[in-house]
């Protein structure tokens, strides 16, 4: 089931370069970001209401570990979003999400470092070829 999630958070993504660079004509990527944020929150609030997940929620069921790393996942969150809608508004949709999924890389890197996951010859490869395809689509 998670490969159903995956690939709807892959479509749902290439629909936020495009919007997004529609959206960015006239206005400010900050800004821009920040009501992106806040509808964002919103939709997510309403979501999680509806789906009645605040049930048995209080602020003290997390521990202060969790909290940490909720927020500064938040904040890596929040600044990814600024700089790409920045990218976005100056730079050409396909060669920005070409760069920004290189984050792909940094995940398989960082969750060797940090979460002690194998780096097989695959995932070496696929790196590989994923740093191959963003320099192809994003070269003139």
């Amino acid at each position: 089931m998670w490969i159903l999630y995956a690939f709807l958070s892959s479509i749902f993504a290439a629909l936020v370069a495009i919007f997004g660079k529609f959206g960015l004509k006239d206005i400010d990527s900050t800004l821009a970001t920040t009501i992106r944020s806040i509808i964002m929150a919103g939709f997510l609030v309403i979501t999680s209401l509806s789906l009645k997940k605040f049930q048995g929620f209080s602020l003290s069921s997390l521990t202060g570990k969790e909290w940490i790393f909720i927020v500064l996942a938040g904040v890596a969150g929040a600044l990814s979003w600024l700089f790409y809608f920045v990218a976005l508004k100056y730079g050409i949709a396909t060669k920005v999400v070409a760069i920004d999924r290189l984050s792909i890389i940094f995940v398989v890197i960082l969750a060797a470092l940090f979460l002690g996951e194998a780096i097989g010859w695959k995932a070496v490869l696929g790196a590989l070829f994923m740093i191959a395809g963003a320099i192809l689509i994003t070269l003139k």
